[in-house]
């Protein structure tokens, strides 16, 4: 009895380490292949003091029509905003896939790339070259990157196709520059402390921007993020929220943008409330009116004749200057 007791328990044994390997097996797996889950809240007061000084920023999410994402009984916080601030809905992605509505965004052309590529790099001017000779503070944060100034392709739900800024070689060669870009968790202490720069860049993790994931987990980010977003926005600041593209190839404009019409939503104190406007606008629009409300000169196609700012969702028909004259 006691030698079949032995065998017993060397086979518990046995089991219990064959299940740990395996174990280990399916978390390394699941970081090779960079799974997304949805993010834990910010652990953030549930009400922050009103910033003394005004903000932009920017949320963009993932591979949503306008018609799928607003309305969408998934999304009754989303459609919520579109509704209580102002929401463009003829609005375009510039192109497929990701990356190059990214650097759109960023840097007002998509620079002849047409991939998702990680190992590419661009010497070009960008727009944190002009927050910077303007000396206008900012930072991009990134949920799921492991630290800052991460250069790897993706781990877990980071994924740098959908994080422009490490594509510029004068910030991601810069470490000054560089470590401004940061993980996602330093929102909610920067937020605590007031310390949430002029503009601020967010991209949720591959589920929490809708990519991996449904637009239920899209509602519950922005359920969580957005409300301190706004308490901190100041009296001229701005939120946009936007999509990277659609999954169709409608498109506008001269340039005949064709990344699929999808939405911007402007939450703002100066939103022309439920107002739809009709553009026709895309990410050119948007970093138009970004550059417009920081001073800043227009970059490349952003600076096009074609491109719409996005005043019209704005009560005053233009967008508000939070600071001097472009430079």
């Amino acid at each position: 009895m006691i030698a079949g007791a032995r065998r017993l328990h060397l086979s518990l044994l046995a089991a219990v380490v064959l299940l740990g390997v395996l174990a280990a097996g399916a978390g390394a797996w699941l970081l090779t292949h960079h799974s997304a889950s949805p993010g834990r809240p910010l652990s953030l007061p549930a009400k922050l003091p009103s910033s003394a000084r005004s903000h932009v920023v920017v949320i963009v999410l993932e591979n949503r029509e306008a018609s799928e994402a607003i309305g969408s009984p998934e999304a009754p916080y989303l459609t919520s905003l579109a509704k209580r601030y102002a929401l463009a809905t003829n609005y375009f992605g510039v192109t497929h896939p990701s990356l190059p509505n990214y650097l759109a965004l960023t840097g007002g052309s998509t620079f002849g790339i047409t991939s998702d590529c990680t190992g590419c790099s661009l010497k070009a001017r960008n727009l944190v070259d002009q927050l910077e000779a303007a000396h206008v503070s900012w930072k991009a944060y990134m949920e799921g990157m492991p630290r800052p100034c991460d250069l790897t392709a993706g781990v877990g739900g980071y994924a740098k196709k959908h994080d422009p800024f490490l594509y510029y070689e004068d910030v991601s060669a810069n470490k000054r520059r560089c470590e401004k870009v940061v993980p996602f968790k330093r929102l909610g202490a920067d937020l605590r402390h007031r310390r949430l720069p002029t503009f601020a860049w967010i991209t949720p993790n591959l589920c929490d921007d809708g990519h991996d994931c449904g637009l239920s987990d899209v509602n519950r980010f922005l359920r969580g993020v957005v409300p301190a977003l706004l308490s901190e926005l100041g009296d001229r600041g701005a939120l946009f929220i936007t999509w990277d593209e659609g999954v169709s190839d409608e498109g506008c404009c001269a340039r005949q943008a064709g990344g699929g019409r999808v939405a911007t939503i402007l939450a703002s104190p100066l939103a022309k409330r439920g107002a739809v406007a009709s553009g026709p606008f895309d990410h050119y629009s948007l970093l138009a009116t970004i550059e417009d409300m920081l001073g800043l000169r227009r970059l490349r196609l952003a600076g096009s004749k074609e491109t719409k700012p996005l005043g019209a969702l704005f009560r005053s028909g233009r967008p508000p200057a939070l600071r001097g004259k472009a430079r």
